[in-house]
């Protein structure tokens, strides 16, 4: 089986950081939230995957996964010029498929779970497609799915005003290479794309087999910045463990799980509260304050105020005499104070921002 990963979109919720990089090498607890994409696929024994990159610095996503060695994985680059659905990205890798079954995985999902069992499920079976299905409280926000009597899936219907269920599709599909000849069909939708969607439907109406699974645990769809903050939370509640490889003066004020790279220095007087997540050569003064759910990039110096729920991404200087929470800082952002305040501040900064307070 392959993997395919869709690495383009516009980004427009999670401006002004999409002006300068694709939204899925945002880091969620220190890293790009496509690597976990990927990290998944090996490890469900999908090693040839396709990245199908957009027109937001596709450079930047070579550069960051190369030949996808380092991974354990063989990496293919197709260019998508322009966003024109998801079933057109899957159009382009036809050649890369050939005759085997594969996987479209959206680069900026994550998942509790993995799709491992799904991928060895699909590998035996007899379905032309396979989807993953989540229960969601806004389901006339997505593609949803309408079931039959007997269980069986007969419809997806998208964005429905009246929604025929709570399932809605996530950004992860199973398809053998029929899924080409329907997409060959499609007719561009009044948004300008061809939908995946619209392709499915057609192999239902073909009455070709399409399987549905459900999420266990949790999936994430991280398209605007509160959904990045979301998934920055759940990855630090699940995923990482506490490991102190930096200088810390006073273990003391190290509370929680927390994780602090090689080269850093905690100084005596910092208190930092996990779950939190400190990159590599980052310097955090002594009267500073790092909260739960906090992920500091490498090379960040922090040397006064205080952060909790954000994500600072590498480089980044914060000099401040007062909070900042639920923000998202773009790389290499310098963000200074010289009054005090009394309130939080929340950001969403692109790279290179400076503010001064």
């Amino acid at each position: 089986m392959k993997g395919i990963v869709l690495h383009g979109g516009h980004g427009t919720r999670l401006r002004p950081l999409t002006h300068t990089g694709p939204k899925q090498l945002i880091p969620v607890a220190n890293k790009p939230i496509s690597q976990y994409v990927l990290e998944d696929l090996k490890n469900s024994g999908i090693e040839e995957v396709a990245i199908v990159v957009g027109h937001i610095q596709p450079e930047e996503v070579k550069n960051r996964y190369g030949d996808g060695s380092e991974l354990g994985l063989d990496i293919t680059y197709i260019e998508q010029e322009e966003p024109k659905g998801i079933a057109q990205a899957v159009e382009l890798c036809e050649d890369f498929v050939g005759d085997e079954r594969f996987v479209v995985y959206l680069g900026d999902n994550l998942l509790k779970h993995g799709v491992g069992r799904l991928a060895d499920g699909f590998e035996n079976s007899d379905s032309e497609a396979l989807v993953f299905l989540n229960e969601v409280e806004n389901p006339e926000q997505f593609g949803v799915a309408k079931f039959d009597e007997d269980g069986n899936l007969e419809k997806l219907v998208e964005k429905p005003d009246d929604p025929p269920s709570n399932y809605a599709l996530t950004g992860i599909y199973f398809f053998t290479s029929k899924i080409f000849e329907m997409i060959d069909q499609l007719e561009t939708s009044w948004r300008g794309e061809l939908e995946i969607t619209d392709a499915i439907q057609m192999l239902l109406e073909n009455d070709y087999h399409v399987d549905y699974e459900f999420v266990e645990g949790w999936w994430k769809d991280t398209g605007t910045p509160e959904d990045v903050l979301a998934a920055n939370r759940l990855i630090l509640d699940d995923d990482f463990e506490h490991e102190l490889e930096g200088e810390i003066e006073d273990e003391s004020q190290v509370q929680g799980r927390v994780a602090i790279g090689n080269d850093s220095k905690v100084e005596a007087g910092a208190k930092i509260r996990g779950p939190a997540v400190i990159g590599e050569n980052c310097l955090v003064k002594g009267d500073v304050y790092i909260g739960p759910y906090s992920s500091i990039g490498n090379r960040t110096k922090i040397r006064r105020g205080e952060i909790e729920n954000s994500i600072l991404m590498q480089g980044c200087q914060v000099e401040v005499d007062e909070r900042i929470v639920n923000s998202l800082i773009g790389p290499n952002s310098k963000i200074n104070s010289k009054k005090s305040k009394p309130s939080g501040r929340k950001f969403v900064l692109g790279k290179s921002s400076e503010l001064e307070l």
